[in-house]
């Protein structure tokens, strides 16, 4: 484990190079999300609750679901993309580590990166600009960094996913992009689940998108109930565990067709 550790740690200095991007990066994020609160408040006026959630829970949904963002999200798709075009990924065979896991690694130590120097930070400063709900509930913080971690998983396998791909399409750019755009919808990051059509909800309930966003803002509004909590954590395990089986099997038929462009 020790390379994998140290793959961790050179993700983490080379993203600390460019630190400076992520300060402007909380800038945007911050616009983003006084964007959305004020379109939310308009939304509910003079209204309670909408689907069982008050305005401050919904700015406080927004305000989560774009900083847990910033730690799940990750580029390794793009990079495989670009190492299996120039021929890279043939010379990363032969070392002794596993690409994929390294990926993985690379992936967690910008997580990491993130996590303390744009989400935390970030956080701290949107909740002195618009009405923010931090939980005082050990439990949900803890169940919030639990599902997180899931989020990161989940995300970072279907990345995978989209990356290996290359090797069947040879240039996936529009299928990389158009990943991002389904993950965004579809992970509750624009809108919450239950605001959608009952059907919609149905399909999505049978889809890995919502245990990336929607899940883990859930827990952090305390929006779902104790046992909504376990039922939403035991989703997100059992899809980072059936995400193995895709990522394996296509991995396995793409070593066995390695192709070089230009080469």
């Amino acid at each position: 484990m020790g390379k994998y550790v140290e793959m961790i740690r050179i993700r983490f200095l080379m993203m600390l190079a460019y630190r400076t991007n992520y300060y402007t990066g909380i800038l945007i994020y911050s616009i983003n999300i006084g964007a959305y609160y004020f379109l939310w408040s308009a939304i509910y006026g003079d209204k309670g609750t909408i689907e069982g959630m008050s305005v401050l829970q919904m700015t406080t949904y927004i305000a989560v679901a774009w900083m847990a963002r910033a730690f799940y999200f990750n580029n390794i798709d793009r990079e495989i993309a670009v190492e299996i075009k120039e021929g890279k990924v043939a010379v990363e065979f032969t070392r002794p580590y596993n690409y994929l896991f390294m990926k993985t690694m690379q992936g967690l130590g910008e997580g990491i990166f993130r996590l303390g120097f744009f989400s935390v930070p970030g956080m701290i400063i949107v909740s002195l600009i618009f009405p923010i709900s931090l939980s005082a509930s050990p439990d949900t913080w803890l169940f919030f960094a639990i599902a997180i971690v899931f989020s990161f998983i989940i995300n970072t396998q279907i990345n995978l996913l989209t990356g290996v791909l290359t090797f069947f399409f040879f240039n996936n750019d529009g299928l990389i992009q158009a990943k991002r755009v389904v993950i965004d919808l579809f992970s509750g990051l624009l809108l919450p689940i239950s605001f959608y059509p009952l059907w919609a909800q149905q399909i999505m309930g049978f889809l890995p998108f919502q245990a990336i966003s929607y899940v883990p803002s859930m827990i952090f509004t305390d929006s779902f109930t104790q046992q909504e909590v376990y039922q939403a954590i035991l989703s997100q395990f059992i899809w980072s565990i059936l995400l193995i089986i895709p990522i394996y099997l296509l991995w396995t038929l793409a070593k066995r067709r390695l192709i070089v462009q230009g080469g």
